[in-house]
């Protein structure tokens, strides 16, 4: 192989990259769904309609959601009650946040002794 028939090659190996990025920047963008979102916490105030989880990370200010409950909204791992750990799937409407899905979190069990 000499150098010419080479630098041929690695010429129209980047031709044909910068051709493919030329040809993708001039589609149109496409539209992101949403990601599902999470917030995980103790239940500090509870109604028919609302729910609101505080979450504390130590070191940190303790974060507050509240969360409009629909009848749509499915609740899995038992009954809602305050002081309850849970983690709440949320989207956001025009409303406010609006809970998906509540899973209630059971106690930490204790570490085992050796």
């Amino acid at each position: 192989m000499d150098v010419r028939s080479i630098s041929c090659g690695v010429i129209g190996v980047c031709l044909a990259l910068a051709s493919s990025n030329a040809v993708r920047s001039q589609d149109p963008p496409v539209a992101v769904q949403p990601q599902d979102q999470f917030f995980a916490g103790t239940i500090t105030a509870l109604s028919d309609t609302r729910i609101t989880v505080t979450r504390t990370v130590l070191g940190k200010e303790s974060t507050v959601r509240t969360f409009a409950v629909t009848p749509e909204t499915v609740v899995e791992g038992g009954k809602l009650k305050l002081k309850a750990r849970v983690t709440v799937k949320w989207v956001h409407g025009e409303d406010g946040d609006r809970a998906v899905k509540i899973i209630l979190r059971g106690p930490v069990p204790p570490p085992k002794k050796t």
